[in-house]
């Protein structure tokens, strides 16, 4: 009975001992008792939430450094002033949301961003405006953060002056979702990143690609779209890359791509629609890819095929009203296989009409080798003298490849 009366006296008196904590909210406002987000942050514990009310607040180099909620209410704007860096995170697990992050300092020498976050993981920034900075969100080796629903501007008309609107570099298992990106030097741009997940972004108007990344496997990209950057969008030098169901459009220029693949191994570009580009696709010393279900609809060129790209496979695309199919570089074709796609130029028959042409398609023009060699010549695209070549060529190959061709084109386009 003793023992039974002491145990509830031994709890309360840990309890008085070392009462139960809660996380607090830290006010900052124009008017308050602190005015100052450094100094909110400054004051907070591990856990607890720093609110700050609807002003301009001219800061730079803000740093967290511990755990917390950095949240805005009403229009509430940090204004780095071109001065530094704005916001700089050091602690795992901290969010930032629903705030205005404007005018950090440009130059290339410190990547100067609205925010970065170095060296921290599993943060999130979520509902973020950022204006007129150098990089807009920069991620140094962190992992598990995600970047959902930010809006990112920046008006520099330079890609010496103007950094990238999403940079990762070195990061892992990061989720970037439903953003907007424009006006930077890349949209989104990826060094050394593994397992990112990339889904319902829009990048457009940048100055160089719409997404840039390089060395930077296993990612997954989809339902994004890419519109009118100066140079579309570039993939290099990775494996295992699942590109899905995004939307390329309108990236027009002489060195313009809706998606460029340069050394691309082992991976999937299933479901895209490629339009009014001036090269849907370009693959270069890229191979044993699956290109398969895709739209390639009015771009100059739907494919550019380099000859150093090899075992690549080409299944179920329609071919929509381009101004040339498929063009490579050789008159050889390495393994690369071209079946049951859907080619609006398709001048075949199906006398037993079960959907499939009773003669093959192919799709490389001479036309198309004569530009590639004196690209003037493009200047006689409807001439009658390029179509009676191209008829010639086709009764009888001597300058385009000859295995590069589709046995089994479809009548229809294939849904």
């Amino acid at each position: 009975m003793k023992l039974i009366t002491k145990i509830p006296l031994i709890l309360v008196g840990l309890l008085l001992i070392a009462p139960l904590s809660y996380a607090a909210q830290i006010t900052v406002s124009k008017d308050g008792e602190i005015t100052s987000i450094q100094q909110g942050i400054d004051q907070a514990q591990p856990g607890d939430t720093v609110l700050v009310k609807e002003g301009r607040y001219v800061e730079y180099d803000i740093r967290i450094n511990k755990r917390i909620t950095l949240l805005g209410e009403g229009e509430a704007i940090i204004d780095g002033d071109n001065q530094g860096f704005v916001v700089v995170v050091e602690a795992d697990s901290t969010v930032i949301k629903d705030i205005e992050v404007h005018n950090s300092k440009a130059g290339f020498m410190d990547d100067y961003a609205g925010i970065e976050v170095d060296g921290a993981h599993n943060v999130r920034i979520e509902g973020v405006r950022l204006v007129d900075n150098f990089f807009g969100i920069y991620l140094a080796k962190s992992q598990g953060t995600v970047l959902k629903n930010n809006h990112i501007t920046a008006s520099r008309q330079r890609e010496t002056n103007s950094g990238n609107g999403i940079h990762l570099w070195y990061t892992k298992d990061v989720e970037i979702l439903d953003n907007y990106v424009a006006g930077h030097r890349d949209g989104l741009y990826f060094e050394f990143v593994e397992g990112a997940f990339i889904a319902g972004n829009e990048s457009e108007n940048n100055i160089r690609y719409g997404i840039h990344f390089m060395y930077s496997d296993n990612c997954r990209y989809e339902r994004n779209t890419f519109r009118d950057n100066g140079g579309g969008v570039a993939v290099m030098y990775t494996s295992n890359v699942e590109i899905v169901d995004n939307h390329f459009a309108d990236n027009w220029g002489s060195s313009a791509y809706g998606m460029l693949l340069k050394e691309i191994n082992r991976s999937q570009v299933t479901g895209n629609t490629f339009t009014n580009n001036s090269v849907g696709l370009y693959m270069e010393a890229s191979s044993r890819n699956n290109v398969e279900g895709n739209q390639f609809n009015q771009n100059g060129w739907a494919v550019q095929l380099m000859a150093n790209s090899t075992d690549n496979e080409f299944h179920k695309n329609n071919f929509v009203a381009n101004s040339f199919e498929v063009s490579t570089n050789s008159r050889m074709n390495y393994s690369n296989n071209f079946d049951k796609n859907y080619w609006s130029q398709y001048e075949g028959y199906d006398l037993n009409r079960d959907g499939v042409g009773d003669v093959p398609h192919r799709p490389v023009r001479l036309f198309s080798i004569l530009v590639e060699k004196q690209p003037q010549s493009l200047l006689l695209l409807r001439s009658l003298l390029v179509d009676l070549l191209d008829a010639a060529e086709k009764f009888m190959p001597v300058l385009t490849p000859e295995t590069l061709l589709d046995s089994k084109p479809q009548m229809e386009p294939v849904l």
